[in-house]
C-alpha cells in the first residue's frame, strides 16, 4: 500500500485562490497550425456531414418514497481523460481525429472548461499523465488533489480532486496492484467528511482496470480487491456509504458487470476468461451493424477451447487457491442504471449505450457505483450513438477525451434498522 503521490509530492495540495482573470489564464491556444481543408474521415465515404451538436442533458431521478429529501447532496465526476502518451503509443485508434483535437493544450482547455462548468464536489480521473497541469488549474477553483501513478513503465495514473470548502479528507490510501500479482494498474480510496454536516461521511474509490480484453482474470482480481478494500474502510469509519468511480474496461453485458451489479457469486468455470469483460464484441463496425459476427459454430468452438482456466488464473481472479467462485462484499448499484435516460442514449438495462468511442471500440466501460446509504438524484446523460458516429471518433472539438465524463449527484439517506442513524454524532476523537 502507498499513501503518497508520486515521488516528491505529498497527499494534499493547498488550494490557491486567484482572481477570475487569472483563473481564465489556462485558456492557452493550441500551438498546432490551423488547417484550411476539412479533415478527411474515411468512414464518411465521401459524404460531408454537418458537425454534430454536442449537447448533454441532466436526467432527474424519480422522487423518493414519502417525498423525503435531505440537504446533504454532492456531485461526483468519473472521467478517463486519455493520457497524452497513450495517443502517441496507440495512434491507430485516432486515425480519424484531426491532430489539433489530439493536441494536449487543446484537450487540457476543453477538459478543464468542462470540469469547471460542471462544478462537481469530487472528481475522479483516470489515465492522467499531466497531473500538475490539471492541478494548477483546479486548485485555483478551490480543489485539493491526490495522484497515484501506475507502476512499471507507464506514466499515467489516477487522480482525485475534491472541493476544500465542501469536504475534508479523513484518510487516503493508494493501491498498487503489482504488489498482488495484478499488473501495473493502480487505484485510490479516500474517506471524506462533509464540512457542514460532520455526520456525513463516505468512501470514494477511483480505479482504471486493466484494458487487455483477454485477461478477464486480472480484471476480476483488481475489481474484487478494490471492493474488499473499500468495504474495510467503510466498516472502519462506522459503515459509511461508498462510491466507486472509474474505467472498469467491462461492458454492461459482461459477466464482470453482472458480478458487480448483482452481488451474486461468479462461477468462473461457466465463463471464458477472454469473454469476461465483453469488450471483444464492441468494435464500431459490429455495434453499428456494418460487420457480421463470426459463424456460430466457430464461436462455440472458440469458447470451448478457450474456456479452460489454469490454477494460476483462478488464483489471480479469486485470490484463493483451488477455488473457482468469485465473491465481493458490497451491494452496489450503478447511478446511470437507476436514473433512466432516453432510448437514444441507454440500453435495456439503463446503462449508457456508449461512454467511449475510437476506431476500435464503441461502447460503455465507465461507471459510478454506489452502496446503501446513498441515492442518485440526477445524472448527466451521455450522447446518442448517432451523434457520436458523426464525430468519426473521439476526441472532438468540445470533447477532450475518447471517453465521456460520467456525472452523478448523490443524496445521503437516513440509515434504518439496527445501526444508528447517520445524523448522530461521529466526531473525530
Amino acid at each position: 500500500m502507498s499513501c503518497c503521490c508520486i515521488a516528491g509530492s505529498s497527499w494534499l495540495t493547498t488550494p490557491k485562490f486567484i482572481t477570475n482573470a487569472a483563473a481564465r489564464s489556462f485558456r492557452t491556444s493550441s500551438p498546432m497550425a490551423s488547417y484550411s481543408r476539412r479533415w478527411y474521415n474515411p468512414e464518411r465515404r465521401g459524404r460531408i456531414d454537418p458537425a454534430p451538436e454536442i449537447v448533454r442533458h441532466w436526467v432527474e431521478a424519480d422522487a423518493l418514497p414519502g417525498g423525503q429529501h435531505h440537504a446533504e447532496r454532492f456531485t461526483v465526476v468519473s472521467y478517463n481523460i486519455l493520457g497524452d502518451r497513450n495517443i502517441s503509443n496507440h495512434g491507430d485508434l485516432y486515425r480519424n481525429v484531426p491532430p489539433n483535437y489530439l493536441d494536449w493544450n487543446h484537450r487540457r482547455r476543453v477538459i478543464c472548461e468542462e470540469l469547471l462548468g460542471l462544478n462537481p464536489d469530487i472528481i475522479c480521473l483516470q489515465e492522467v499523465d499531466k497531473y500538475y497541469d490539471l492541478l494548477n488549474i483546479l486548485e485555483t477553483a478551490g480543489y485539493l488533489g491526490a495522484y497515484k501513478r501506475r507502476t512499471g513503465g507507464s506514466v499515467d495514473g489516477c487522480a482525485m480532486f475534491w472541493k476544500a470548502d465542501k469536504f475534508q479528507l479523513l484518510e487516503g490510501e493508494s493501491i498498487e496492484f503489482r504488489q498482488y500479482g495484478l499488473r501495473d494498474n493502480v487505484a485510490q480510496l479516500s474517506v471524506f467528511e462533509m464540512r457542514e454536516a460532520q455526520s456525513r461521511r463516505l468512501v470514494v474509490g477511483n480505479i482504471h482496470v486493466l484494458y487487455n480484453p483477454s485477461r478477464g482474470d486480472v480484471k476480476l482480481g483488481q475489481i474484487r480487491f478494490l471492493s474488499s478494500k473499500a468495504h474495510i474502510l467503510s466498516e472502519k469509519w462506522d459503515h459509511v456509504p461508498i462510491v466507486l468511480a472509474g474505467d472498469y474496461n467491462s461492458t454492461p453485458q459482461s459477466p464482470i458487470y453482472k458480478f458487480l451489479s448483482s452481488s451474486e457469486q461468479l462461477n468462473l468455470m461457466l465463463h471464458n476468461r477472454k469473454e469476461l469483460s465483453g469488450q471483444r464484441r464492441c468494435h464500431p463496425s459490429q455495434v453499428l451493424g456494418l460487420r457480421r459476427e463470426r459463424g456460430s459454430l466457430f464461436v462455440l468452438m472458440d469458447r470451448f477451447f478457450n474456456s479452460r482456466w489454469s490454477e494460476e488464473e483462478m488464483n489471480v481472479a479469486i485470490g484463493a487457491p483451488r477455488s473457482h467462485i468469485a465473491m465481493h462484499p458490497l451491494k452496489l448499484n450503478s447511478s446511470y442504471a437507476i436514473v433512466k435516460g432516453s432510448l437514444t442514449t441507454r440500453d435495456d438495462g439503463g446503462e449508457p449505450l456508449a461512454t467511449s468511442y475510437h476506431s476500435k471500440f464503441l461502447g460503455t466501460v465507465d461507471y459510478l457505483w454506489y452502496s446503501d446509504g446513498l441515492t442518485p438524484t440526477k445524472v448527466l446523460d451521455t450522447l446518442p450513438v448517432n451523434v457520436l458516429k458523426k464525430t468519426g471518433g473521439l476526441p472532438y472539438k468540445k470533447l477532450g477525451s475518447d471517453h465521456l465524463a460520467l456525472v452523478s449527484e448523490f443524496e445521503f439517506l437516513e440509515v434504518v434498522g439496527d445501526r444508528k442513524e447517520a445524523t448522530e454524532d461521529h466526531a473525530i476523537s
